[in-house]
């Protein structure tokens, strides 16, 4: 980390584990969709790229909550029943019901119980708690979700490619597009098997 004018920047490896992310794959896979995604500036320091800390945490909140399954909307005390924190966090009401005997990582505490005729108490949460949840990470019951999300910001770049060399043989066009934009080339060689299909 380095200070400047008062605020700190900091390498791609340093807002990956700032983050909680194994290596640097996928913060390397944003930079190479900053046209995109919106992605903050770097600055170029002694050859390494830092980044403005409190700029790109505020940008990667946003970028994580974009395409998560999570409702945002309504009032953030709102205290809710079983069957709400389900809609909000996008994932099943039997989800949750499991969550009371087998809490997940960083599962919220009920800010009150109701005890029903049955016996069983219902545990009610905010949408404060449950948006806090989301936004910590990776959470139980969304292995099988795939997000929403737009056009591959990747293919583009590929059609870009093949458009500028196309006698270029596609691993050759993978290997130039990720030693250009970062990431593995494989993962650039689906892109130019795309952008070849939409070509």
């Amino acid at each position: 980390m380095k200070t400047i004018d008062g605020r700190q920047y900091a390498t791609r490896a340093e807002l990956s584990a700032r983050a909680g992310y194994r290596g640097d794959a996928t913060l390397r896979a944003l930079w190479a969709e900053r046209e995109s995604n919106g992605h903050p500036p770097a600055r170029r320091i002694d050859r390494a790229l830092y980044w403005d800390v409190e700029a790109w945490e505020r940008w990667h909140v946003e970028q994580r909550r974009q395409g998560n399954g999570v409702d945002y909307s309504g009032s953030p005390d709102e205290e809710l029943p079983p069957a709400d924190q389900a809609k909000v966090l996008g994932i099943s009401v039997s989800a949750i019901s499991h969550y009371r005997d087998s809490p997940p990582p960083g599962w919220p505490a009920p800010v009150r119980e109701e005890e029903l005729e049955s016996g069983r108490t219902r545990e009610y949460r905010t949408r404060r708690q449950l948006w806090a949840y989301a936004d910590a990470g990776p959470r139980a019951g969304t292995a099988g979700r795939t997000p929403a999300k737009g056009p591959d910001p990747k293919v583009a770049l590929a059609v870009e490619a093949l458009a500028a060399a196309p006698g270029r043989k596609a691993g050759e066009t993978a290997k130039a597009l990720a030693e250009q934009h970062g990431g593995h080339w494989t993962t650039w060689r689906a892109a130019v098997t795309e952008a070849r299909k939409r070509g």
